[in-house]
């Protein structure tokens, strides 16, 4: 759109005309199609990912890298050619595995970042729909609300209470009144433009629609696409504190290279090879691989969420959702299914029943003569219900379904059954405007024309609606004063329905003389007379109760936060099984009285909150906090935003939840469901225990090379190893095995540990002596056959260091099953659970068969032809951690329970 009019100024025909769309039923398919071709994708450029040819010259960004070329060059000068090809070789494999690695991991995250992409609401054919936001044209017909970024510049023509923010485009921090009037100065600034609607900022109450005039690189932010800048990516904890646990062991590493190199020079080694050796030392020491592990385990791991509805915005939460101690979670939709059915209504002093389940319209309302006319006042009610509702219901081959808020449609339904069609109601009462609904009201409003000037519909919890309410209707129609025997009456009916678990609304009305100038709830939600009560079930979902019970079980509290009545939150975590009695539940009005201080003092008691707004969502998020906890708060709407940005883990519904509350979290769930939530808690763990794994794994070998060459020099033995056997170990034991352990599937007793304390070190103090012991144990394996070969079986050097390097090797490769979880009832049923794991070993035994077979490669690597019972020898000795593994968990095994049978003993014959 290069040459645009100033949009502002012109009147909406005049703009539907100008786009050519209808103002009414939006744009076709087939014109949005072509549109798209014409005007391109509603996108603002980004920097490309990096290519594959870029990743791979990126990989000689590595001191290791650097560090094998000079042992390469040394090699080269001094004419020792067979290391020289060796080293070099390695160079070069070195750099596509760590490509490959490199290149996998940016592809899972750029499959990410396409699975977040942002939707937006267009009328196309009549039709509303959600497409993505990319898709968007100029001529569509956008409708937004509280909550929703907005997805392209736009022109209102209708805005009811409508308000943006728009700092990001404007620098103005307050919201701004919008309208659907038109502006008659061309010149105005865009903060002035008050019609009309930007691509970048987002709606923060009200709702409204508009025709899109401009997308992608022609919108006001297009136009300064070029001052933005991407995002830096930032490394996270796990990464930081990895990061520092390489710099403490490249120190030590290399304190030990030094003690090597000069020791093996005082006993008359020869330089070369020494300077060899220290650096071969050097390279083993550093598992090089392990920071492409920890992103590739992250990205795929994020990725494994995704099928189980949880989607990471932020690789750091995935660490952070590993330690979560509390998830505080909405009710309606959450808990339960969000699939209402109105199944009571009070009129008066009666109550009738609503039969049929499901959104199609079929079943019947009774009072308590089954077979009686419905009374006028049931009506009033459903009638009321029906035009104060932003839903609508459709029919579409056969099967009834709704278009927005589930509860909406259910009245809707409720009211279809009575016969009462909204398109019909709308026909005879024409929407005149509208006071959307507010979280601190807890109610909407609707306005409509009616035959003696207009009538205002309104609906919200039974409670606060009650308190602008004069009058109450009857079952017969008759109007009468509110008293308080009558309001006390209501209110009672209220409780019976909530302590049925059933979620209750009220709906009242009033009689306008005139119709509102501006639509504003203090003018307007007054003087209304109250219509009675409708209730609703809303099923628990069979899931929610399995999933609150793991949680319980894998030290995680189960927090319930709803608008509903106080009963009916109870009864709900009744039947969930995280509360037993009133006891353990407050009240909005309740927690008001409580101060920050004593509100900590009383969150662990404390698991239903009812009645609450977003405000207490944020005192309860941070009472939390106060107590030690790590968080996680669900929401939705706009106002849930704070809350959901506070906590250590921010979730947002991914049905139900606006765009801003999406921005605020770290994490969206894509199914609106609890249990999504607690697998990606199981999910967090699995990913942080299998790097556990792989760094556990690869520091005690590391450890145990250099451990080998050690002890080696201090007792003035020949060296063990010569520089290429060192590098072709690091190679083998750091590449597949390593991965394998890093993405191997969760094990699934973690949720039967309580969570890790977030600030814990990556390895405990515990960790590091038993991998310390691990590596230790595999040298002394190795070294005592290097000196068995050597000295009792009367072998020259390089069948020792053959002998030697073998067992090392295969030392290594099987002490990889240590690490495979311990959760299988056998041994082989937990080989089962991880099949890369065996593969990665498998590939890794037969590149060392090669090495060994072939004689072109054995000169290479230095090693010396073995008979055939000699092989089998280091095959089992190499068998020798996994076998001390076996053993030493057989023993801890019966020791439990022998302590177990003596418990029972103790109990059963007490002194």
């Amino acid at each position: 759109m290069t040459d645009s009019p100033p949009w502002h100024t012109l009147l909406e025909t005049d703009v539907a005309r100008h786009l050519q769309t209808n103002l009414v039923t939006g744009l076709t398919e087939s014109e949005a199609r072509r549109r798209l071709d014409r005007y391109g994708p509603n996108v603002l450029p980004e920097p490309a990912s990096p290519s594959a040819l870029a990743l791979l010259l990126r990989q000689g960004n590595n001191l290791i890298v650097w560090v094998l070329i000079g042992a390469a060059v040394i090699s080269g000068i001094l004419h020792e050619w067979v290391d020289t090809i060796a080293i070099l070789a390695i160079v070069v494999l070195h750099a596509v595995l760590g490509f490959i690695q490199e290149y996998r991991a940016e592809r899972s995250l750029a499959a990410l970042r396409q699975l977040s992409q942002a939707f937006a609401r267009v009328l196309r054919d009549n039709t509303l729909r959600a497409i993505p936001a990319r898709d968007v044209v100029p001529g569509d017909l956008i409708l937004v609300e509280s909550g929703d970024h907005i997805p392209a510049d736009a022109r209102l023509i209708y805005a009811a209470n409508l308000q943006t923010q728009e700092s990001a485009l404007t620098g103005e921090s307050t919201p701004v009144e919008k309208t659907d009037q038109l502006l008659p100065h061309p010149a105005l600034p865009l903060a002035d433009q008050t019609n009309r609607l930007f691509l970048g900022t987002h709606i923060v109450s009200g709702k409204g629609r508009a025709v899109v005039v401009a997308t992608g690189l022609q919108t006001e932010l297009g136009h300064i696409a070029t001052l933005l800048q991407r995002e830096t990516v930032q490394e996270t904890p796990l990464q930081q504190h990895l990061a520092q646990l390489g710099r403490i062991l490249l120190l030590l590493s290399l304190g030990i290279v030094m003690v090597v190199f000069l020791l093996g020079l005082r006993r008359g080694e020869p330089l070369v090879e020494m300077l060899l050796t220290a650096m071969s030392l050097a390279v083993a020491a550093i598992p090089e691989g392990l920071p492409a592990i920890v992103t590739m385990t992250l990205a795929l791991g994020v990725t494994r969420m995704v099928k189980r509805h949880a989607l990471i915005r932020y690789l750091p939460a995935v660490e952070t959702l590993g330690a979560t101690t509390v998830i505080c979670t909405d009710k309606t939709g959450t808990l339960t299914k969000n699939e209402m059915t109105v199944s009571r209504l009070l009129v008066g002093d009666r109550i009738f029943s609503v039969t049929g389940e499901g959104y199609a319209p079929v079943g019947e309302i009774r009072g308590e003569a089954h077979h009686e006319d419905l009374p006028p006042g049931v009506g009033e009610l459903l009638t009321a219900a029906a035009l104060c509702n932003d839903a609508t219901l459709h029919e579409e081959h056969g099967a009834w379904t709704i278009l927005g808020d589930p509860t909406e449609g259910a009245l809707l339904v409720a009211a279809a059954k009575a016969g009462l069609d909204k398109p019909t109601l709308l026909a005879a009462f024409p929407l005149l405007g509208e006071v959307p609904f507010d979280p601190e009201r807890k109610r909407m409003t609707t306005v409509h024309l009616s035959e003696t000037g207009a009538a205002a519909y309104s609906k919200g919890a039974p409670d606060m609606l009650l308190k602008v309410c004069t009058h109450t209707l009857t079952c017969d129609g008759q109007t009468i004063p509110l008293t308080e025997s009558v309001r006390q009456q209501i209110l009672a009916g209220n409780d019976r329905f909530a302590g049925e678990a059933l979620r209750v609304l009220g709906v009242a009305c009033r009689l306008l003389r005139q119709v509102p100038q501006a639509f504003l709830a203090h003018e307007i939600e007054q003087n209304l007379t109250f219509l009675g009560l409708v209730a609703m079930k809303d099923p628990l979902r069979p899931e929610a109760k399995t999933a609150a019970c793991a949680c319980r079980e894998a030290g995680i509290r189960t927090v319930m936060i709803t608008g509903d009545h106080k009963t009916t939150a109870i009864a709900i975590a009744r039947e969930l099984g995280i509360a037993n009695d009133e006891t353990q539940a407050l009240s909005g009005v309740e927690l008001d009285g409580l101060t920050d201080e004593a509100l900590a003092n009383d969150v662990q008691r404390t698991a239903v909150y009812a009645r609450v707004s977003a405000a207490h969502k944020l005192r309860i998020v941070k009472a939390w906090q106060t107590q030690g906890a790590i968080v996680a708060m669900t929401g939705d709407g706009v106002h849930d935003a704070p809350a959901v940005k506070a906590a250590d883990i921010g979730v947002a519904m991914g049905r139900a939840g606006t765009d801003v509350t999406k921005e605020a979290a770290a994490m969206v769930v894509t199914d609106d469901n609890f249990a999504s939530i607690a697998a990606a808690v199981e999910e967090g763990r699995g990913i942080y225990d299998n790097i556990q794994k792989a760094v556990s794994y690869l520091l005690s070998c590391n450890l145990s090379e250099m451990l080998l060459m050690l002890l080696a020099t201090v007792s003035f033995l020949p060296l063990p190893l010569l520089p290429t056997q060192i590098l072709w170990i690091n190679l083998v034991t750091d590449g597949l095995p390593a991965l394998a352990l890093a993405t191997g599937a969760v094990d699934p007793t973690l949720m039967q540990r309580p969570p890790r304390k977030p600030h814990a070190p990556m390895l405990s103090l515990r960790q590091l002596l038993q991998l310390s012991g691990q590596g230790l144990f595999i040298a002394v394996v190795a070294l005592g056959t290097f000196l068995f070969f050597l000295y009792r079986a009367d072998r020259d050097l390089h069948e020792a260091r053959t002998a030697a390097f073998t067992v090392l090797v295969l030392s290594q490769l099987t002490h990889a099953l240590n690490y495979r979880g311990a959760h299988a009832d056998s041994f082989f049923a937990s080989l089962g659970a991880n099949p890369l794991l065996l593969w990665a070993l498998v590939g890794s035994a037969l590149l060392q068969l090669i090495l060994a077979l072939f004689p072109w490669t054995r000169a290479v690597f230095g090693l010396a032809p073995l008979a055939c019972e000699e092989w089998l020898a280091l095959g089992v000795l190499g068998l020798s951690p996994l076998l001390l593994s076996l053993f030493s968990t057989k023993n801890r095994h019966e020791l439990r329970l022998n302590h177990a049978a003596e418990n029972i003993g103790t109990r059963d014959h007490p002194n």
